[in-house]
């Protein structure tokens, strides 16, 4: 029985396992959505999470300029910052971690992260997910703005024709035409997507 033995194995060995989990959550900081299988997704999830909440804790004392922080406050930057670099060995990826990412999340305790399913990898029918970072709360989702452009033009006109839309109609097939007609109004993924 494997009682408390947290993570997965992966059939790789551990040293594989870390450099692997260590590029998927610097990927995740750099680009702040990656597209992976379902395992690997879920334990870099619970990575990127823990690592995350090392840099907002010290969120308040990033706020300051250094030569304006107490010696506590220092030192508690350089042990969170170290706690950090355990898991991501990519200093960028810290750096942003701390500057941008952290600040992003001082209201939220916990949940930085969503995953999504995505369906099944052609080849070999793995299971896939896109994980991502959780915007800000006050900016607006950037799925939200392609799809306010779509509803606004299609009151005020007909809706699009897909695939053979005159063809559809014609033979009396309108619901085809509908479906055809939906499919347009979804925004691409404006995001860089990471398969690892």
């Amino acid at each position: 029985m494997r009682h408390q033995r947290a993570g997965v194995h992966l059939s790789r060995t551990s040293a594989h396992r870390r450099a692997l989990f260590s590029n998927l959550v610097a990927a995740l900081f750099y680009s702040e959505r990656i597209r992976t299988t379902d395992a690997k997704a879920k334990e870099t999830r619970r990575l990127a999470e823990r690592t995350i909440t090392w840099a907002r804790r010290v969120g308040d004392v990033l706020g300051k300029k250094p030569d304006k922080r107490s010696e506590d406050e220092s030192a508690r930057v350089v042990h969170a910052v170290r706690m950090a670099r355990r898991v991501v060995r990519d200093r960028g990826a810290v750096t942003k971690l701390f500057d941008e990412l952290a600040p992003r999340y001082l209201g939220r305790h916990g949940g930085y992260t969503r995953i999504v399913k995505l369906g099944q990898r052609p080849g070999d029918a793995a299971p896939m997910s896109l994980l991502e970072l959780i915007p800000d709360e006050g900016a607006p989702a950037p799925k939200a703005a392609p799809e306010a452009k779509g509803e606004k033009a299609a009151p005020g006109k007909e809706p699009a024709k897909g695939k053979g839309g005159a063809k559809a109609e014609a033979k009396g097939g309108e619901a085809k035409a509908a479906k055809g007609a939906a499919k347009p109004a979804k925004a691409a993924k404006p995001a860089k997507k990471i398969e690892k």
